[in-house]
């Protein structure tokens, strides 16, 4: 069917590093700001910059990534999600023809073109003049089919050095210039390991976003965006997903003695990096969601499962170390048989110990391993496991697409008690053949998944999670 869509856009860039994010935030900012209804996407696994997308725009901001989801799952999440908006922003990732092969699969180009999306190039003019001439027209005529419609010069010295890049560009390339942002510092939100510091971790860093806001409402012209953006065409799509809001719920507002299972969820500080969708399709495939803090509270609530999403556990490990009562109770619902799915920062939290800048802090001891923190990246990028044993929440044999980004290791892992379910045929995963440990009706793994492109994950971990509430009920 077709489907009349919001207004789009694309904020691209010829190379990460060039402010995408920062200049995004701030549009979306500003347009708030207006009584715009703007809902945000990011191309790509990524986590990190969707938090702040979240934060600014007051909408979840939802992963669009050809290398996870095939085009018709892209434009059925594209159209489902932007109903009620009045304009909806990707940013990209990387530059904007960078993809996972010299065909640009998986690229920036290859979503905008999917969804029709009119691109604004963002280019960082750090140390160029005339010579951006040749960088945009690159751009604009290295794939016809991507529609690039605007330009927004970023970091952009003095008035001299504007004057001369907004010569070229207009001489040579017929594009509109609809920003020029000077340098400033105080756009900027500080670099951690794997990217930005996530947006619930630090308030402090709000004001930063105080700052992007009123930089696109004094340097971009945002009315010429939303014309732009009113051009794009209608999507084409086959379906329109299911979509839950506010499925997560405290303990207390749950019905234990219903039918459906209670799936818990660690939200807190430490660990943020879950996908809406991912939540959306374990309540869709019959569970209730109730959110946990492993800072804060004390015990498990009665739960049927466990899902643990990925994080920065090391920061607050201090923290998650001193509530001893928590621990133990995860770990004693392990050893009863609760199914729990953990992915990078879950698996971490679950093992023996997390060393630190110096440190040794005590985890869940459920998993017998240790983790070490490195200065360097152990693997960073997509991941492809094929499932090779038993396991409660996939079949022999099936390839699962994912991607994985981790400053840590395993190591002194007991293999006597756990076995690996993933051969790694892309990526890194543990050991970079193997991810993915099993122990009683636990996986856990440095592979992210996306429930769009692997649905029974959602059906089997809701499954068993009815079935060891009918045990214990039994029990």
């Amino acid at each position: 069917m077709m489907y009349k869509s919001v207004p789009r856009l694309l904020i691209a860039a010829p190379k990460g590093r060039s402010g995408k994010t920062t200049i995004t935030m701030g549009i979306i900012a500003a347009l708030v700001s207006k009584g715009v209804k703007v809902q945000p996407f990011k191309k790509g696994p990524d986590f990190i910059d969707p938090s702040w997308l979240t934060f600014v725009a007051k909408r979840a901001c939802r992963n669009l990534d050809s290398f996870l989801m095939d085009k018709e799952k892209i434009k059925a999440s594209f159209v489902t999600h932007s109903q009620g908006a009045d304009v909806s922003i990707i940013e990209g990732a990387m530059g904007l023809y960078d993809g996972v092969d010299v065909e640009g699969s998986g690229s920036a180009a290859e979503i905008a073109k999917t969804v029709k999306a009119p691109v604004i190039l963002v280019v960082d003019c750090t140390r160029i003049t005339r010579s951006v001439a040749a960088l945009v027209q690159g751009f604009k005529n290295f794939d016809k089919d991507v529609n690039i419609a605007g330009i927004i010069l970023n970091n952009v010295a003095r008035s001299r050095h504007e004057n001369m890049l907004r010569a070229s560009i207009e001489k040579y390339c017929d594009l509109p210039i609809l920003g020029a942002v000077p340098k400033n510092k105080r756009y900027n939100i500080p670099d951690r390991h794997l990217g930005l510091i996530p947006a619930g971790e630090d308030e402090l860093l709000h004001k930063a976003v105080e700052q992007m806001e009123k930089a696109a409402k004094h340097y971009i012209d945002i009315d010429a965006l939303l014309n732009i953006a009113a051009s794009a065409g209608n999507v084409d799509v086959q379906e329109i997903l299911p979509s839950s809001l506010n499925i997560v719920k405290r303990p207390n507002e749950v019905n234990s003695s219903s039918d459906r299972p209670i799936i818990g969820v660690i939200l807190d500080q430490s660990f943020t990096f879950y996908y809406p969708e991912n939540l959306e399709a374990l309540y869709n495939a019959g569970a209730e969601i109730v959110s946990i803090n492993a800072i804060d509270d004390t015990e498990l609530p009665m739960l049927d499962g466990l899902f643990i999403g990925g994080g920065f556990p090391e920061v607050a490990a201090a923290k998650l170390e001193r509530n001893e009562s928590l621990k133990l109770s995860i770990k004693n619902s392990i050893e009863r048989g609760m199914p729990v799915y953990a992915e990078c920062g879950g698996l971490m939290y679950l093992g023996r110990t997390i060393a630190w800048e110096g440190d040794v802090y005590q985890m869940v001891g459920a998993l017998p391993f240790d983790v070490e923190m490195t200065d360097k990246p152990q693997g960073h990028g997509y991941m492809e496991v094929k499932v090779s044993k038993e396991n409660p929440f996939f079949p022999v044999g099936m390839v699962i697409r994912g991607h994985e980004f981790h400053n840590s290791k395993i190591v002194n892992i007991d293999m006597n008690k756990v076995d690996f379910v993933y051969e790694v045929k892309r990526g890194w995963g543990i050991n970079g053949k193997k991810d993915g440990l099993v122990y009683k009706n636990v996986l856990a793994s440095y592979n992210h998944l996306h429930a769009l492109a692997i649905p029974c994950w959602a059906e089997n971990f809701v499954r068993c999670a009815r079935k060891y509430k009918k045990l214990f009920k039994l029990t």
